[in-house]
């Protein structure tokens, strides 16, 4: 998948505890460990538990899992499994640093609109974006090879970020593509639809949402429409909407955001570059 490009990594193993011999190539991961990155793995069949850090990461029955990275992870992570014998697999893991695209301006940054009227709108809307990302399902869509949501230029790239005087300011937390309103969008993977707002929020304008299992969701923002309901199961490459400019947004784009738990990652990465053409 482009520059999530999939090699089989040897497994670097910790010490086992007891007194059974050393293992060795017991997990095994795909993908390259990086901020914002995705990386499939495949756990031996006794495993019953597995984390990463402090985070639960879900095993399939056939020892598949995923694990990502924030775009602000830190160098290394452990990821740590738990045998049905009772003995412990540690594998250190490094996590390379990204580039990101910080541009720097010589202005002060412009107050957040925080007044009691925005407030009052805005709270009901997170609320409800934050119980959408507590739901499971057993979409598997996380399983497949993604692609793109919507065919366009892509027009603002993950990670990006401002500085304002030397203060920090939001960074981009997806990738935009921009697109004529109307443009059909489609389901990048399998899953299942988590929130389709009913009208539309005061930023993310008409705002659809998709679990793709094992913690991996999708959120498209500022639809001119959207095409499913919650609780909808959806297929990869199902019309789910179409591109608008909902919600605060300087002109027609998509903007398609990806997480795992809490971790902000990078679509690029999961769908590979845009096609050719395109």
């Amino acid at each position: 998948m482009n520059r999530l490009a999939f090699l089989l990594l040897p497994a670097v193993l910790g010490t086992t505890i007891g007194a059974a011999p050393p293992l060795s190539n017991d997990i095994r991961l795909t993908g390259t460990m990086t901020q914002g990155g995705v990386v499939t793995g495949t756990a031996p069949a006794d495993i019953v538990s597995l984390r990463l850090g402090e985070e639960v990461v879900p095993v399939d029955a056939d020892g598949r899992f995923l694990i990502a990275f924030d775009r602000d992870a830190a160098p290394t992570a452990r990821l740590t499994a738990q045998r049905a014998d009772g003995r412990t697999i540690e594998k250190s893991l490094t996590i390379a640093p990204r580039p990101w695209r910080i541009e720097r301006i010589n202005a002060p940054m412009r107050p957040t609109n925080s007044t009691e009227a925005f407030l009052a709108l805005r709270q009901p809307e997170l609320a409800q974006i934050a119980a959408a990302r507590l739901l499971k399902t057993d979409a598997r869509g996380w399983r497949q090879r993604f692609i793109w949501p919507a065919m366009g230029r892509i027009s603002g790239l993950f990670g990006s970020q401002r500085v304002y005087q030397g203060q920090p300011g939001a960074y981009h937390g997806g990738v935009d593509v921009a697109g004529a309103t109307g443009t059909p969008v489609v389901a990048p993977a399998d899953g299942v639809v988590i929130l389709a707002a009913a009208k539309p929020f005061t930023l993310e304008g008409h705002l659809l949402m998709i679990d793709h299992g094992h913690g991996l969701n999708s959120a498209f923002l500022h639809l001119s429409r959207i095409d499913v309901k919650p609780g909808d199961t959806v297929t990869q490459g199902q019309r789910i909407g179409a591109i608008g400019a909902t919600g605060r947004a300087t002109g027609p784009h998509l903007h398609w955001g990806m997480k795992w738990n809490d971790a902000r990652i990078d679509p690029l990465l999961i769908a590979g570059p845009m096609p050719q053409g395109r």
